[in-house]
């Protein structure tokens, strides 16, 4: 029976994620499989990979093709790198220990870079909310100073009409404005 490892959608429209699955070629997509070796949800940024990397290598050294999308995650996760290694120890070009060590030092190298991507978006994340609120900051400033030049019209308006301002109106009117101008700040 020949075996394929690939990708069975799940989740809603629009939102999907997928399991990690070694399965009869001949099962439906979604339908029955052999095996769960791990998950895949492309809906993060980066995308989450949980995959059992031991059971995947199992697997490969049995004959399982996958698929090529299936192929870049175990890839990318290091299951094809192991297999790889496996392969040499198997032949004696290689001992366990020496494999081992090699794969563990590629996994360093994958963490490392996956952090520094991490850490990069993250530093764009902060840096856009604070370019958002320097431009938020702006135009709070730019309507408070359209208020206050409308309310100076509308004072000088009232002192010619009237011969003198209404001396209630404008510190009540600039202690509300004051105020408003603080919860904008604070927020």
């Amino acid at each position: 029976m020949p075996v394929k490892i690939r990708l069975q959608r799940h989740g809603r429209k629009g939102r999907a994620f997928f399991w990690i699955v070694a399965a009869d070629v001949r099962s439906k997509r979604d339908g029955k499989f052999l095996d769960k070796l791990g998950i895949y949800n492309p809906n993060t940024n980066p995308a989450t990979i949980d995959l059992d990397v031991d059971g995947a290598v199992k697997w490969l050294q049995n004959g399982a093709q996958p698929t090529d999308t299936a192929r870049a995650i175990l890839s990318y996760k290091g299951a094809l790198l192991k297999h790889h290694l496996a392969g040499g120890v198997r032949k004696g070009a290689l001992t366990e220990e020496q494999a081992e060590e090699k794969f563990k030092a590629w996994l360093e190298e994958k963490e490392g870079k996956i952090n520094a991507k991490k850490e990069n978006l993250s530093k764009e994340e902060q840096e856009a909310r604070e370019k958002a609120l320097a431009a938020e900051k702006e135009v709070n400033e730019k309507r408070e100073a359209e208020y206050k030049a409308a309310q100076a019209e509308a004072d000088a308006a009232a002192v010619t009409e009237e011969g003198e301002p209404e001396a209630e109106a404008t510190p009540e009117a600039e202690t509300a404005e004051e105020a408003k101008a603080e919860e904008k700040k604070s927020e």
